[in-house]
């Protein structure tokens, strides 16, 4: 048995340190006229943070684990339900065909920058495109994590690195209740993922790397790719016995394989096309099938140009946003052959004598 690696992790902090952080919260005089009770609760957190209360209300997790017994927190068990049950859905051939559409863009007019985001209106004109092909199309935009209350998407912890079956699907990291981790909007998330027949990624380049909402997605999706659907047989997150399967054998299952993809990138000096194919081997990775070069695109808009003058360079970029609609078209094609059973990647069914 291979050696659980241990002493990074900092000592938990102290009291005082917590009461300092736990009030941030409440810097608000407003609060003041209920100091008391805010003790009370801090009292209350202190000693879900001693304790380690990560998740409080537990059920049993019943038959077809491989623990029955085992205690599973509630909030991962509604989250695994809805993931079958879109499963379920996206598998039968009545359910209308889903696109996906991420807007990857960190701005929008309801938080500092006070204008939305191009991103977004790029997003728009694809969305016209599936609608009058009647697709379905669910608009997932990643710039409500700016601008909403209590919206997060907490960082992966890399469990995967300790053992991939210690990678729970959907993810169990969160929330965790004794660190504050909570408000995380993944376990929604990777149902969309799911429900999607296809999906269209749509963002800046920012400093020649992804935006860092879309850049929070797509580490918390590892999951998906080779993660355990299993808690129990880890009881949790017991990083030896995680270790122990693994070597046993691993398939590395690829929860979201065989969905459609497209990609819109672009940015305004620099680093698209290092961005695109980062996201195309990404999606390759995972399973999922492109659907042709017209749909991986990466675009410069307003080159060089001001920032204050960037929407009018896009209303007056034609050629740009016929590129997106053809991104679109190409995606609602790939979906309707894919469904039809008339698209298979060339490599379908070989064998990897690699898998992870």
């Amino acid at each position: 048995m291979t050696e659980v690696r241990k002493g990074q992790a900092p000592p938990p902090i102290e009291r005082t340190e917590f009461h300092e952080r736990f009030m941030q919260a409440y810097r608000d005089p407003a609060y003041r006229a209920e100091s008391e009770a805010l003790a009370r609760i801090e009292l209350i957190a202190w000693e879900a943070y001693h304790e380690g209360r990560k998740a409080p209300v537990t059920r049993k997790a019943g038959p077809g684990y491989a623990d029955p017994e085992y205690e599973l927190s509630v909030d991962w068990l509604e989250a695994k339900a809805r993931i079958e049950r879109a499963q379920a859905a996206w598998s039968k051939p009545e359910t209308k065909s889903r696109v996906l559409l991420i807007n990857g863009s960190p701005r929008n007019d309801g938080t500092c920058p006070g204008e939305m985001s191009k991103t977004f209106r790029l997003l728009q004109l694809a969305r016209e495109v599936l609608e009058a092909q009647q697709i379905d199309s669910d608009v997932l935009d990643l710039s409500v994590l700016t601008s909403d209350y209590g919206r997060h998407i907490h960082p992966c912890k890399g469990c995967v690195s300790t053992a991939m079956p210690l990678c729970h699907w959907p993810c169990s990291c969160y929330p965790n209740h004794a660190l504050r981790q909570t408000g995380d909007w993944m376990n929604e998330i990777y149902e969309r993922w799911v429900a999607a027949h296809g999906v269209i990624i749509f963002t800046p380049t920012h400093w020649y790397q992804s935006t860092s909402p879309l850049k929070l997605m797509a580490d918390r999706l590892v999951c998906a790719d080779g993660g355990n659907p299993d808690p129990t047989s880890t009881h949790g997150k017991k990083a030896d016995e995680a270790k122990a399967i693994e070597l046993k054998g691993w398939d590395y299952p690829k929860h979201l394989a065989g969905r459609a993809y497209g990609l819109v990138v672009h940015g305004d000096v620099a680093g698209v096309e290092s961005l695109r194919r980062n996201l195309s081997d990404w999606l390759d990775w995972m399973g999922l099938i492109d659907a042709g070069a017209q749909a991986r695109l990466d675009r410069y808009l307003g080159y060089y140009g001001p920032y204050a003058t960037s929407h009018d360079a896009l209303d007056q970029d034609t050629g740009l946003q016929e590129e997106v609609r053809n991104v679109a078209r190409a995606v609602a094609r790939a979906v309707g052959a894919l469904r039809a059973g008339r698209l298979a990647p060339p490599d379908a069914g070989l064998e990897p004598p690699r898998p992870k």
